[in-house]
């Protein structure tokens, strides 16, 4: 599947100026690609308004975001990924979305990259019952009768 990632950042922009709030983008500056202002970059985010009045040319695509805007007085064309997107959210409030990362196909699992063996080759995990065989540190699912 396509990432989510561009339908929701759209729809988020939307949702944000149709309240009359000011959307912003939390930006993984260091990602491959990322064109932003380095004065203004801090531990490797920067954080950019994107409102209709603070841009110009804004276009929310599939794989990237960009648009035309000043930062200090000098204009500057801005070009961010849409995987170096990490939040849009309103500046007035806060209220917004945060964004993990996808996961991307993996057409060829390496060694190791499968579930755990237990050594059991009978197909149930080495547990009787109905239950899903427990592994360390992940989630677990168990049949409720």
């Amino acid at each position: 599947m396509t990432s989510s990632r561009p339908y929701l950042l759209r729809a988020l922009w939307d949702w944000i100026t149709d309240n009359g709030m000011t959307p912003h983008l939390l930006v993984d500056a260091t990602v491959d690609g990322t064109a932003v202002p380095d004065a203004f970059v801090e531990q490797g985010k920067i954080t950019l308004n994107v409102g209709p009045t603070a841009v110009q040319g804004l276009e929310l695509g599939d794989e990237y975001v960009s648009f035309s805007a000043r930062f200090a007085g000098s204009p500057m064309d801005v070009f961010v990924p849409q995987t170096a997107v990490m939040a849009i959210y309103a500046r007035e409030n806060g209220q917004g979305m945060m964004f993990g990362s996808e996961p991307g196909p993996d057409p060829d699992p390496g060694p190791g990259d499968g579930p755990p063996d237990d050594g059991d080759d009978t197909g149930d995990g080495g547990e009787g019952g109905d239950e899903a065989p427990r592994r360390k540190g992940g989630p677990s699912l168990t049949v409720v009768k």
